[in-house]
């Protein structure tokens, strides 16, 4: 019991920060400037549905992926761990990533009539980062049921990052630019930590061989 709480703790901070779901509020608020609070709601529904629903792909048939591509485990895992790192370096210094999305991408997605899937779902809430990061996780399960408790934190990440979209203005107005910038901060710390256990990780499988 206590290595599936491990699991599920360690693959749930891993998702939800670098899916940053409260980093993402600002972005949220601009490109849907104008919207009522309905269509809002339904933006934020739509986009943690489709973007749950990538990672849940990427964990359950990523092993697919390494044997087409001939990727081994380990390689994927310092991978993994490089683009985490990269991400949460950027988050230290409260600045937006552009490992997940582009200031262009960001302008062209607050022209668009229809925002959930791009650039709200891919690649605001999963990008290539959280998708690494769901990969990885879903590998280290030497069971079936150790694959239970990551799918489970991704699930549980988009419940919550719909709730904190949905909030999205009284999250704003709770935190402000600085409190956004202290827990962005915070996260981006605890993210470095488990990017390089991934590397660690990674490093050993290959001079093991």
């Amino acid at each position: 019991m206590g290595a599936y709480l491990t699991h599920f703790l360690v693959s749930l901070s891993a998702v939800f920060f670098v899916v940053d779901p409260i980093g993402v509020v600002p972005i949220f608020l601009a490109i849907t400037a104008g919207d009522s609070a309905e269509k809002m709601r339904r933006t934020a529904l739509r986009a943690c549905l489709v973007a749950c629903g990538l990672l849940l792909f990427f964990a359950m048939f990523g092993g697919i992926i390494f044997q087409v591509f001939g990727v081994s485990l380990a390689a994927f895992r310092i991978a993994g761990g490089i683009l985490l790192l990269i991400t949460a370096l950027d988050m230290l210094r409260a600045r937006p990533t552009e490992t997940r999305t582009s200031r262009t991408e960001e302008q062209e997605g607050a022209t668009k009539e229809d925002v959930a899937l791009v650039p709200l779902a891919m690649p605001l809430l999963a990008g290539p980062g959280a998708i690494a990061s769901a990969m990885v996780l879903m590998a280290k399960g030497d069971t079936l049921l150790m694959s239970v408790p990551v799918l489970a934190a991704i699930v549980l990440t988009f419940v919550a990052s719909y709730f904190i979209l949905r909030a999205s203005h009284l999250v704003q107005r709770a935190l402000r630019q600085s409190g956004v910038a202290i827990l962005e901060r915070v996260m981006g710390l605890i993210l470095a930590a488990i990017a390089v256990q991934f590397m660690a990780d990674g490093a050993k499988d290959l001079l093991g061989r």
